[in-house]
């Protein structure tokens, strides 16, 4: 018997507290075959070896935090492939080394790119390391044919892992006028809340979605000059007459933030993800409603102010310069390395 084939890109950077826990759910789902390709962007904790010693069984116990669902440790040792082998009805772990981090969306591509070389493989998940999934989620992202057939890109309900019944997301809409992302139904209970209908979203997830190969060989690989943030919502603009779609039987459980400090419900993001999500809903503005691109300055000065008569100075300087566009501040241009902040910033001015 046969069963249907998944292709899945993880990007993972300094990401050794989550991603075995995240490899661990996804090779204990049953009737799928998933071809799973991990694209380190350069991690400095470790990353790399830490899964090269789970894929030869010797990654020993762990620890892991109160889960939604139990999940497997793996103990075996599995073939850890440096090529996505062309065809397999196995599920395969491919890790590649990106060298450098380029940011998210150029380490997503290395991936789409190598899983887009296996015949007949129709759709492929991208899903962030901090996730972990439910046994059932990939067979049903794998199947399910929603109304019309085609789509382009397709999401599933992401809830916290922290409190499984807060949803984070059911897919986003973003405002023409100020450039703000929202996510449907974050902070809403899943038992008492339906999905939405999809014609009504602008974007999915970029912590989980799945593109259809049709769709990347239209649109092409996701834009790389965001570096953080807003790929997938500019992504999803490029999809002409093609649909999203959500799958009604898909979710995952997302801890968020992990690596680069995120906001949460219940938590700031950190000055390095404020200045990234406000520099690229510029970048996203002036490319995608340049008309009301004064208006979203406007918008996100009147928020530094906000953060400032708060005592967030370092958050509102943050703020200031991702719209400004001017000098990056020191502490945000420390957390990348000397490689990685030349491609972020190649076009501003040095601190």
């Amino acid at each position: 018997m046969s069963f249907p084939a998944l292709g899945v890109v993880i990007v993972s950077f300094n990401a050794t507290d989550v991603i075995l826990d995240c490899l661990d759910s996804l090779l204990a789902a049953p009737d799928v075959v998933l071809h799973i390709v991990v694209v380190d962007n350069a991690s400095t904790d470790g990353s790399a070896d830490l899964i090269r010693t789970w894929a030869a069984g010797q990654a020993g116990a762990r620890q892991t935090p109160d889960l939604p669902f139990p999940v497997p440790h793996r103990k075996e040792a599995l073939p850890l492939h440096d090529r996505v082998p062309d065809t397999s009805e196995h599920a395969t772990v491919t890790l590649l080394e990106a060298g450098v981090n380029g940011g998210f969306a150029a380490g997503v591509n290395i991936g789409l790119a190598a899983l887009h070389q296996i015949p007949g493989l129709d759709r492929f998940w991208v899903l962030n390391p901090d996730c972990i999934v439910p046994p059932q989620t990939p067979a049903h992202f794998a199947t399910y044919q929603p109304p019309g057939g085609a789509f382009s890109l397709m999401g599933g309900r992401v809830r916290y892992i922290h409190d499984p019944d807060q949803l984070q997301s059911d897919g986003g809409v973003v405002n023409r006028r100020s450039g703000v992302t929202s996510n449907v139904n974050r902070g809403c209970s899943h038992a008492r809340t339906p999905r939405p209908d999809p014609g009504h979203l602008d974007f999915v997830s970029g912590a989980n979605m799945v593109a259809s190969r049709a769709f990347y060989d239209r649109a092409g690989p996701l834009p790389e000059d965001y570096f953080l943030y807003y790929e997938e919502v500019d992504w999803a603009l490029r999809r002409g007459d093609m649909p999203l779609a959500l799958c009604p039987k898909a979710e995952v459980f997302h801890h968020t933030g992990t690596a680069i400090g995120s906001a949460t419900s219940a938590r700031i993001g950190s000055p390095f993800a404020v200045y990234f999500m406000y520099r690229s809903r510029m970048r996203f503005m002036r490319r995608h409603a340049p008309r009301w691109l004064p208006y979203a300055r406007a918008y996100a000065l009147a928020k530094a102010g906000q953060l400032l008569l708060k005592g967030h100075y370092r958050h509102a300087g943050a703020i200031w310069s991702a719209v400004r566009g001017g000098r990056v501040p020191k502490g945000i241009r420390a957390r990348l390395s000397p490689q990685a902040a030349t491609r972020a910033f190649s076009s501003l001015p040095h601190s």
